[in-house]
């Protein structure tokens, strides 16, 4: 028998079968790079499931400036409308697409019923509450205590691939919650001691020990 989608999440074994009955019947959606899933003010149509792809969700102040709150990935529902839902409010930020992404929707009633009976369901909801608030903590910690260029190191050497790093000054502000202007200094601050070099298109790490050492708590 083939697998059902729900399988990937980490309580699926323990679901019951009327749990197993609503979820099949969740709607699936595919959408591409750069789809919008939600904006702030919007109103809940479900609780999003990742299949496959990436979700960004990110807030914008109103000087324009952005950051990235998390990332919802394959086996993750959005916590952001879990809370939405839940409190029968809209949304206060926005979902993107990164990549193409498949998800299943849980309608509100669905949802609802299934967070009132299944406690396997529940599980899936609070586990994601718990992991998004320890995010936040450290999100907040690392904004408020923690110099931009030690974050910028962390982040460079996060994103590496074959020696380089594929992001744009303004993406790099958003994922470290500051201004490009004050990202592109640190930038130039890390070229000019000789440990990366940026270029059109991407950043070259010239000496990753270096970053290493910057990035440490």
């Amino acid at each position: 028998m083939a697998a059902d989608w729900f399988d990937m999440l980490p309580s699926a074994a323990e679901l019951s079968e009327e749990s197993r009955r609503i979820l099949r019947a969740c709607p699936e959606m595919s959408v591409d790079t750069g789809a919008v899933l939600f904006r702030p003010g919007s109103l809940c149509q479900g609780l999003p499931i990742v299949i496959s792809g990436s979700v960004r969700v990110r807030l914008i102040g109103e000087n324009g400036r952005e950051i990235v709150l998390y990332r919802v990935r394959s086996g993750q529902a959005c916590i952001m409308t879990s809370t939405c839902l839940l409190g029968n409010e809209p949304y206060a930020a926005e979902g993107i697409a990164e990549t193409a992404t498949t998800l299943r929707l849980v309608p509100p009633a669905q949802f609802e019923a299934l967070v009132g009976t299944e406690a396997a369901f529940r599980r899936l909801v609070f586990a994601g509450f718990a992991t998004r608030l320890a995010d936040s903590f450290a999100l907040v910690e690392d904004v408020a205590f923690r110099p931009v260029a030690a974050r910028l190191a962390r982040l460079l050497l996060a994103r590496e691939d074959a020696g380089s790093v594929h992001l744009t000054h303004e993406a790099l502000a958003a994922e470290l919650g500051s201004a490009r202007e004050v990202v592109s200094r640190a930038l130039s601050a890390l070229a000019a001691r000789g440990w990366v070099a940026t270029h059109r298109g991407g950043i070259d790490l010239l000496d990753r020990a270096a970053l290493r050492v910057l990035a440490e708590p």
